[in-house]
């Protein structure tokens, strides 16, 4: 926990003071003197205590370097002091130390717990006189205090006004670790008040007074029998041992709260890819059981057999890694774009995201498995199913990406009935090399479809993808991230679509309209929003489909 835990007093002579504090120190922190501008609650990590190098009978603070602390020779007395040479504490698994003394070292930080000590014991009262208040500021840094009086035979009033303060700059982080410090503290507390106490009744007994309620201003000093006008919280507890107490109780106080408490990175609701890959997960220790896997029946257990050994599928996992045949890799999305050019790239772009049927031939295994897997960004996790290679057609049901032997030919069923794209990738026949560098050069990439789009077609989140895409200002983690937020987008737009077509009923075109305006789509996004639709996860859609069911029968 990176903050000042401190005890400070009320001072008959010299008002209020801080008394002692401990604070933690990093590995990583630098020396006094590296930084003069830094201003870390936690200062530094190698720290000579302010009263390292104090006499016993004389306390005073050695002054040397920009950050050192002022003279408190003539500004201390015996009750002011607590330690002369301070106590460390190590934490070798966490990496941190533990320092208690007179004062912080560092100057900026001693101002914070001074201005943060003089709060406590004047202005921030508690209502009850004892007890936890809050109060701080960006700027002094933000504190708990914890005020109570001390008995004392001698004291105006017989008692001693102390507190207990902890100090940091981060507010949430305080106000959070309020329910454990508070009780914590206040074991503290009752210990020094206990103690205190039966020294009082000691000295009472030993040295019997008048009572209270005649004792007045006059008479008080020489009632006091001419006794020290202040006396150290070792006197007053008769322990001399109690600070070496109050460093372990703050150390313990520190650390378990800094234990208790730990930031971490919230991202949010996991998106529809990721579910896709939890759902894709095997569970190997017991039966080879496949998550959320659907029951098939034995000709669909055959066919899949048969399917798995004919094809090397992108969508099921290796163990080893693909081999290259030496053939020229496609490097990501850009790379594809800047060897089609924009005209055709937008043409493939839009027969990937309305999911026509992607059928690229060449003569590269790694040049067919690279540019399929390169258009993965343009499409959420689940409406992605690859052939990487194959040398006989594949249905566009079983995949919609499909790399095919180049001595293979389309099936007349397919020009005829399927919505397709073919990639023809071919090296020029009178190409003559000239020493370029490009893997490329001399390859020629030719398209035929059965499917004609009209320019005014084009659906709203492949405009925005394609932008991205062209943006050179934007690195390619960027991108990829720019690529991500626009699918999970209008993934959330597809899951309304879903519930309301397939969950809610029969539904007319005028209410669809509605729909369509109301999640901020058009008519050219229906196909995409229809398509996508496959990208839902399994979990997803039978949440909605039991929730709609379990309605319609209530």
């Amino acid at each position: 926990m990176n903050a000042i835990i401190s005890l400070c007093h009320f001072c008959e002579l010299h008002g209020p003071k801080v008394l002692f504090c401990t604070q933690p120190f990093h590995p990583e922190e630098k020396e006094v003197g590296d930084n003069e501008g830094e201003t870390d609650i936690s200062g530094h990590r190698r720290v000579i205590s302010p009263s390292a190098a104090l006499e016993p009978q004389t306390p005073q603070t050695p002054t040397c370097g920009a950050n050192s602390l002022p003279s408190y020779k003539n500004d201390l007395c015996e009750g002011c002091t607590s330690v002369h040479l301070g106590f460390v504490s190590h934490d070798d698994d966490a990496g941190v130390s533990y320092m208690s003394s007179q004062r912080p070292q560092h100057r900026d930080v001693f101002a914070m717990i001074r201005q943060s000590c003089i709060r406590s014991l004047s202005c921030e009262v508690c209502p009850d006189q004892e007890g936890p208040i809050f109060f701080g500021d960006d700027q002094q840094g933000n504190t708990i205090s914890y005020t109570f009086f001390i008995k004392d035979n001698q004291a105006r009033g017989f008692q001693r006004l102390y507190s207990i303060i902890v100090v940091m700059m981060d507010k949430i982080y305080l106000l959070n670790s309020w329910p454990f410090l508070v009780p914590n503290i206040e074991v503290v507390v009752k210990h020094l008040k206990s103690k205190a106490k039966a020294v009082f009744e000691k000295e009472q007994v030993k040295f019997p007074q008048r009572p209270s309620a005649s004792v007045n201003p006059r008479t008080f000093i020489q009632q006091r029998g001419g006794n020290k006008p202040v006396r150290s919280l070792s006197e007053l507890t008769d322990d001399k041992n109690v600070f070496k107490i109050l460093h372990m109780s703050f150390v313990w106080i520190l650390k378990a709260c800094g234990n208790r408490l730990s930031e971490a990175l919230l991202e949010g609701a996991p998106t529809e890819d990721s579910i896709i890959d939890m759902e894709r997960q095997e569970v190997t220790e017991e039966d080879f059981v496949m998550l959320y896997s659907k029951k098939l029946t034995v000709e669909e257990e055959v066919e899949e057999a048969v399917d798995a050994v004919r094809y090397a599928t992108l969508n099921q996992p290796t163990q080893t890694e693909p081999v290259d045949d030496g053939s020229p890799a496609f490097k990501d999305i850009r790379h594809i774009l800047s060897l089609l050019g924009p005209s055709l790239f937008h043409v493939l772009a839009h027969h990937v995201v309305v999911g026509n049927q992607i059928i690229i031939r060449a003569d590269g295994r790694t040049l067919m498995r690279t540019f399929l897997e390169a258009l993965t960004c343009l499409l959420p996790r689940g409406c992605f199913k690859a052939v990487a290679y194959s040398d006989v057609y594949v249905e566009s049901y079983k995949c919609n990406f499909l790399g095919l032997d180049p001595r293979i030919s389309i099936p007349p069923h397919v020009n005829k009935d399927e919505k397709y794209l073919l990639v023809d990738v071919h090296r020029k026949p009178d190409f003559a090399f000239d020493g370029s560098t490009d893997p490329f050069a001399g390859y020629d990439f030719k398209f035929s479809s059965s499917v004609t789009f009209q320019p005014n077609s084009v659906p709203t989140v492949l405009t925005k993808m394609e932008f991205a895409i062209r943006n050179t200002n934007l690195c390619e983690e960027v991108l990829d991230q720019a690529l991500v937020c626009y699918k999970e987008e209008w993934m959330n737009k597809v899951k309304v679509l879903f519930k309301f077509t397939k969950a809610g009923g029969g539904r007319s075109d005028e209410d669809m309209r509605s729909l369509m305006k109301i999640v901020g789509a058009v008519d050219v996004d229906r196909p995409l929003l229809t398509y996508w639709m496959k990208g839902l996860s399994d979990q997803y859609k039978k949440h909605i489909l039991t929730t709609s069911k379990q309605a319609q029968v209530s």
